[in-house]
């Protein structure tokens, strides 16, 4: 029996997409779930799993190809059985040991234990409950193979072409943009054009932020089931006490209207190999500051391995960005429209300041909000930013919402 493979129904903000990679090519045997291809949008990467168990018998697109919504992009026989023996093997004994031992591995991680050969029970599993992740079967064959650049050209997913190491020969290497990439450029360059951007800085003392997560760190991490109490949650509780004072900073233009928006979805930019990607905190105004440093790691967990839906990229009323975790002491964010605003969170540096006429030495962070004028007086944005300086400087604030 042929069944059809087609691409994913995408929502309406997303008009086509481009298929990357090619997981199986015609004549593989591939099972129910298993993942076929990839194909990036310009917000995401949706994959292509595949619907039933069989062999891949016609491929009707080649990587580069424009995706459309639920395009037919491959057929797959389930009727034919081929399947290598040792292969077999090894998915038997992994579902076995999964039965009898409870063994609980990520589908990724399972699939290149296969394309490996490893025996899953004895890897370690770092995920939830023990899980093992695909990271765990790499630093397992890692340990256990002596030709560790291949492992890590696995682990990175990198192809690289062959290029001559005659030193006296000098060449450049033309790649097209991606997707992702592109759609990134376009809408920096329209944010330039269509907006009246201006930046507000200011500065924060760190020092009673970094006591506060000092002293609870341990007792915070065994109260919420391993959770570290970093800087982001307490900067995102500060931002949405601080939206709620200034509303306006919390609104965006359509047409003619100002928009106030009633609610904080909070936009926390991640870096990846793709490029920037700004997954949504929901409700951050219903949130605990434990459940917003779980939202927060379990968003940027699942953006750097491209697993974000279009959903959780989509909307926000206002932005975070830590250049800081990158070395930058001072930097102008660029707006996320529809947005008005964006806060830039910088690296912390010790350095002198003047507190009661005495210098002092203090840890230092230095913050901008980029904003657009033609909504946001200069007036609201600079009391918004000094008022998550007060918070932050004194998050007794923050917990008593004064």
């Amino acid at each position: 029996m042929t069944i059809e493979i087609k691409a994913p129904s995408y929502p309406e903000s997303v008009q086509e997409g481009t298929l990357v990679t090619w997981h199986k090519k015609t004549g593989d045997s591939v099972e129910r779930d298993e993942l076929i291809a990839d194909i990036e949008t310009d917000k995401v990467v949706l994959e292509v799993p595949s619907p039933a168990s069989g062999v891949l018998v016609e491929t009707l697109k080649s990587e580069g190809d424009i995706i459309r919504s639920a395009e037919l992009i491959a057929k797959l026989d389930e009727t034919i059985a081929k399947k290598d023996s040792n292969v077999e093997q090894i998915e038997n004994k992994i579902e076995s040991t999964q039965n009898s031992k409870e063994v609980l591995v990520n589908p990724a991680a399972r699939k290149l234990a296969i394309e490996k050969g490893l025996d899953i029970t004895q890897i370690s599993g770092s995920g939830k409950d023990g899980r093992i992740t695909k990271e765990d079967v790499v630093k397992f064959s890692l340990s256990n193979n002596s030709d560790k650049s291949e492992v890590l050209e696995t682990e990175s997913s990198i192809k690289l072409e062959n290029i001559s190491q005659a030193p006296a020969e000098r060449q450049d290497r033309r790649v097209p943009m991606t997707r992702m990439r592109a759609r990134i450029a376009e809408r920096l360059l329209s944010v330039t054009q269509s907006t009246a951007m201006l930046t507000t800085f200011n500065e924060v003392d760190m020092s009673a932020l970094m006591n506060l997560r000092k002293e609870f760190q341990d007792e915070f991490m065994k109260t919420h089931n391993g959770t570290k109490l970093g800087f982001m949650g307490m900067f995102v509780k500060a931002s949405v006490e601080a939206l709620k004072r200034f509303p306006i900073v919390n609104a965006s233009i359509d047409g003619t209207d100002i928009v106030y928006h009633g609610y904080q979805d909070i936009g926390v930019a991640v870096s990846t190999e793709r490029g920037l990607v700004v997954p949504i905190l929901r409700g951050a105004e219903n949130l605990s500051i434990a459940e917003m440093e779980m939202g927060i790691a379990n968003l940027a967990l699942k953006a750097r391995d491209s697993k974000l839906s279009i959903e959780e990229m989509s909307g926000g009323t206002f932005t975070i960005t830590n250049g800081g975790i990158y070395g930058s002491l001072l930097s102008t964010p660029i707006l996320n429209p529809p947005q008005s605003a964006i806060l830039g969170m910088h690296a912390i540096q010790k350095r002198p300041i003047v507190i009661d006429g005495e210098v002092s030495v203090r840890p230092m962070m230095n913050l901008a909000l980029s904003y657009d004028h033609r909504l946001i007086d200069g007036k609201d944005a600079v009391q918004f930013l000094v008022c998550i300086k007060q918070l932050i400087e004194n998050p007794s604030k923050i917990l008593l919402e004064i």
